[in-house]
């Protein structure tokens, strides 16, 4: 790549970085240096140079996971709030049609009480051929009483269960509708931080991806062997459970399919996508997003972990890996990759969360 292209792509990376920061308040920024002009004698892009488009590759496709898991957190919760909503309404039609036959039964009771009401229980009683009928009948007419009583108690507490459940309908309604500019808003994210990235790596030629895909195998194998070098595999004794055994499974048997953001399989997967439905292929549901997972499954220490839990990566739990044993894990990588087998410690640790915690 001559100093032309040197150019583009140092103009690119720097496109790069205004996309990562956009949102960084009180950032300023020079204008661009022009690119030199193209020589012949000019030597090929250096590795220090691939080197810092590597950095911001990584940069834009961790931006992309973030706005991935925020993406896939409002899809989660539109799919509750969606069913939440169809149960309230079942609710509501349910509390109409009982409200119906209440007021017709209240109905039928007060007429029959206006109808027998006309004299006073002393003109019954002196009426009455026998009296022990007249005290019979009264004890009925009390007992009818006490149930038209019950009736419209009935009566207004459903009334007021509807009134609650329009409540929560509406209250359903303005969440959903919520959820759904916030998925946009995260779709909208995802393809712009997509978008920089392939941009970036258009303007590398094919030897340059080559070494650029040596660098970021070099990078991995480094912090790898960093992390093995801790000793911490002599203290990774932990066995798979017959669930997790059956998570590892699901998750190998998908390796070679690509990466998409947002997607849960068959044919493509992203991190939590993956471990998500490895999981629940042993019969086992867990949070869909990688945050989720972090925040709400036991958490346990790295050299206590076995096959099936999940390594949570960076700081902002922003990608997910599913441990394997050996020191590997199997897991969808990013956009442009495909679900593969990596270095446990390859990339940096967050923590580890457990499934199927005892």
């Amino acid at each position: 790549m001559r100093t032309g292209r040197r150019g583009l792509i140092t103009a690119a990376v720097t496109v790069v970085c205004a996309v990562v920061v956009l949102a960084a308040p009180g950032t300023a920024f020079a204008d661009p240096a022009p690119p030199p002009p193209p020589s012949a004698s000019t030597p090929a892009t250096t590795d220090e140079e691939l080197e810092a488009v590597r950095k911001k590759l990584d940069a834009l496709y961790r931006a992309a996971a973030v706005a991935t898991d925020e993406y896939n957190d409002a899809e989660e919760k539109a799919e509750k709030q969606s069913a939440e909503i169809v149960r309230l309404a079942k609710k509501i039609a349910e509390g109409r049609e009982r409200l119906e036959d209440l007021k017709e039964r209240a109905g039928a009771a007060a007429a029959a009480q206006y109808r027998g009401g006309g004299l006073p229980p002393e003109a019954h009683l002196m009426l009455s051929e026998d009296p022990q009928d007249f005290l019979n009948g009264a004890g009925l007419v009390r007992q009818g009483e006490h149930a038209t009583q019950g009736l419209l108690g009935e009566l207004t507490r459903v009334q007021q269960d509807l009134e609650q459940y329009a409540e929560d309908a509406d209250a359903q309604w303005r969440k959903l509708e919520a959820g759904r500019k916030a998925k946009a808003k995260a779709q909208k994210k995802i393809e712009q931080q997509i978008e920089a990235a392939e941009e970036l790596e258009a303007e590398l030629e094919k030897e340059e991806r080559e070494r650029l895909a040596l660098l970021e195998e070099q990078a991995a194998r480094q912090a790898q062997a960093t992390w093995l070098s801790s000793g911490i595999l002599d203290e990774i004794r932990g066995k798979a459970t017959a669930r997790g055994k059956e998570a590892v499974a699901y998750a190998t048997a998908q390796i070679g399919k690509p990466y998409q953001w947002g997607a849960e399989g068959p044919k493509a997967y992203d991190c939590s996508g993956l471990t998500s439905q490895a999981w629940a292929s042993a019969g086992l549901g867990i949070p869909r997003t990688s945050q989720a997972q972090w925040r709400q499954l036991e958490k346990v220490d790295v050299e206590d972990m076995r096959p099936g839990d999940l390594i949570i990566y960076f700081g902002d739990a922003s990608h997910v890996g599913m441990y394997i044993g050996d020191g590997s894990v199997v897991h969808a990588p990013r956009p442009g990759r495909s679900v593969t087998i990596a270095g446990a410690g390859s990339m940096p640790i967050l923590g580890v969360v457990r499934p199927d915690a005892d």
